[in-house]
């Protein structure tokens, strides 16, 4: 329970505000921390991993909306309809109080309309770049002014008098357009089933390798009139380009730190509080806090991940979780067995040469080992 949302203060009451910060910081840390336990925790990973997926699609940042109760509400929104058909997907989302604190969609009225989530819609989240004008920015942002938010009912409505019922033109159809008619719209344009389609195989199956055309071809058909994700998430599995080996991914930091805490059986919300908060910096190390995208783009993809001090910050995060795991299966085992062992826990098809000998080196500390092991390509990419 994130608890109520912190009351206004008044203008120059300094002590106010840092004690509003405070509260903030602390539901903000609540939610961070209630959201890696269900990852860890999950019976349903698909659905963990899906919205985490759309949490990085729909990048929407607490630092701007300033309020975890919003993120809340977004991020049910995204388990709730994740797997279902992007077209309800994509309604709610444009009318999601968080996104439209994060694009300006509140101050977007009639007669001063602001771009900010028109565009953004578009481009990033349902069509792709180079497929809209700059007219069509504009008109699509008079579609979607109206609506409000009411931070304390945490829900957005539209205002009658702020919204535009004039005729507009979007992508080359013309009418009175609103929210729902504009996501209509723009997923119905020819090129938008590709982009999301491709989207979901950047982030799921390969970050630097688009689909073959013949395999894009399979999914935009699964995807179908119904844009159904689920029936794509299928259809990826049965294309061989899934289990290929060429096709790599590198795990983004949440993804490998949440990964390890599952296979070590270690809890987020169970972690004493100093180890808590060195969690969460030790994944501000990494470059990656769930709730905290950098910006609209959501995060880097793929080798983005693997520089030297993100490498650093990995390293201390595995020896984190670790210090906290059971490695009976390793500590019992013996020093020449431990690296087969360390293998298993962590569900590892199979150790190269040069990482069983570094693993080798350290045989004679579970801890150790384990935390190396974490760090090692075959953990941290995903094959």
């Amino acid at each position: 329970d994130l608890g109520a949302e912190p009351a206004k203060v008044a203008k120059g009451d300094t002590a106010g505000k840092k004690a509003r910060a405070q509260q903030l910081r602390r539901q903000e840390v609540t939610l961070t921390t209630w959201w890696l336990d269900r990852m860890v925790a999950t019976t349903a990973p698909l659905t963990e991993r899906i919205t985490w997926f759309w949490h990085g699609h729909f990048a929407t940042s607490d630092q701007k909306v300033r309020s975890p109760r919003l993120m809340q509400r977004q991020n049910d929104t995204l388990r709730t309809l994740g797997l279902g058909q992007f077209t309800a997907l994509a309604k709610a989302v444009m009318v999601d109080p968080a996104m439209l604190v994060w694009l300006d969609g509140q101050q977007n009225k009639t007669g001063a309309a602001n771009e900010n989530l028109a565009r953004e819609s578009m481009e990033l989240f349902m069509l792709g770049v180079d497929h809209y004008t700059e007219t069509d920015v504009r008109e699509a942002a008079r579609a979607l002014t109206g609506w409000v938010v009411d931070r304390d009912a945490i829900t957005a409505r539209v205002v009658p008098r702020r919204h535009d019922n004039g005729t507009k033109t979007v992508l080359g159809t013309t009418g009175d357009l609103a929210a729902d008619s504009f996501v209509d719209v723009v997923l119905g344009q020819p090129d938008s089933p590709k982009y999301v389609v491709g989207r979901i195989w950047s982030r799921l199956v390969c970050g630097t390798t688009p689909p073959a055309p013949d395999v894009l071809a399979r999914l935009v058909t699964a995807y179908g009139p119904n844009r159904d994700v689920r029936a794509t998430l299928q259809a990826i599995t049965r294309e061989a380009a899934f289990t290929d080996s060429a096709q790599t991914l590198v795990k983004q930091p949440v993804e490998w730190a949440s990964g390890l805490m599952r296979a070590l059986r270690v809890r987020p919300s169970q972690l004493p509080d100093k180890a808590a908060a060195a969690l969460l910096a030790g994944l501000r190390g990494m470059g990656q806090v769930p709730f905290l995208p950098p910006s609209v783009g959501g995060w880097p993809a793929d080798t983005a991940w693997l520089t030297t001090s993100a490498g650093l910050a990995r390293l201390r995060v595995a020896q984190l979780i670790v210090a906290h795991a059971d490695l009976s299966s390793v500590s019992s085992t013996s020093t020449a067995n431990r690296s087969a062992a360390a293998q298993t826990l962590l569900s590892v098809d199979q150790w190269s040469a040069r990482t069983t000998a570094a693993l080798n080196q350290v045989a004679d500390t579970p801890a150790r080992l384990v935390a190396v092991a974490a760090c090692a390509p075959e953990y941290v990419v995903s094959l």
